[in-house]
């Protein structure tokens, strides 16, 4: 079962081919999308904040698709200036480290790879290698920290966890396998602590119920102090995460 980010509830959408459209002689991604139930073409800002997706009835042609946002353009051009701006992995810039802001500072002499400091991240070594290796921190740290809470979790509830894997998923933060496998977004490490632990309660909480029934959410509740408090979260602010790096 996955918990997804912000992609709509029982829901299931089949993506088309990607394209661009220039508003404004700016070039905007667009992800065309077909959706059995839908009845006219809608659009939206993608989760990236950098373009938009289209969402097509089955036999709706892609020209007419793009028809459509052509015409709404404004409305396009509009949303994407006001979306959050996007944030290199970069000396200065703010990361919020289990959702407590931590600016990131280059130190070229320093032969420590990458370390914490208060309220800092600290990256030694050649500048233009600071992307990957402050990426390469952020993932280990989630890794870390999700693996940790996860294999207590599971110890509680008498469950044993296989596999778990870090990617860097847009549409789900989350999913564990009837095999006990888990998947989570390496994102998590930017949300505050009490999101972390929510995400990976929901996945330990499969072990026992493969489904969203009511005894999973109980189960769940059981396993994290502050569920809801952490899906209005998500549900709110979970997007953000995906415009660092």
């Amino acid at each position: 079962m996955a918990l997804r980010s912000t992609a709509p509830r029982n829901i299931h959408l089949q993506a088309l081919q990607p394209g661009s459209l220039e508003v404004a002689e700016r070039e905007v991604p667009v992800e065309l999308q077909r959706h059995p139930r839908a009845r006219r073409i809608s659009l939206r800002i993608s989760k990236t904040g950098d373009g938009i997706v289209m969402v097509l009835p089955k036999r709706a042609a892609i020209r007419e698709a793009m028809d459509f946002a052509e015409r709404n353009s404004g409305w396009i051009l509009k949303h994407l200036e006001d979306q959050p701006a996007r944030i290199a992995f970069a000396p200065g810039a703010i990361i919020p480290l289990f959702g407590v802001d931590h600016v990131v500072e280059h130190d070229a002499a320093a032969k420590r790879g990458v370390w914490r400091g208060e309220g800092r991240i600290l990256v030694s070594g050649q500048v233009e290698h600071l992307p990957r290796r402050l990426g390469d921190f952020l993932k280990r740290e989630a890794r870390r920290e999700i693996s940790a809470r996860a294999r207590e979790k599971a110890a509680r509830i008498d469950r044993r966890i296989g596999r778990i894997s870090l990617r860097d998923t847009r549409s789900r933060w989350g999913s564990c396998s009837s095999r006990g496998d888990m998947n989570f977004s390496w994102r998590l490490v930017l949300t505050p602590d009490y999101v972390l632990d929510y995400v990976v309660a929901h996945e330990v909480a499969h072990l026992v119920e493969l489904n969203h029934s009511q005894r999973f959410w109980r189960l769940t509740d059981s396993l994290t102090p502050e569920m809801e408090r952490a899906k209005a979260w998500l549900s709110r602010e979970g997007g953000r995460v995906h415009r660092y790096g």
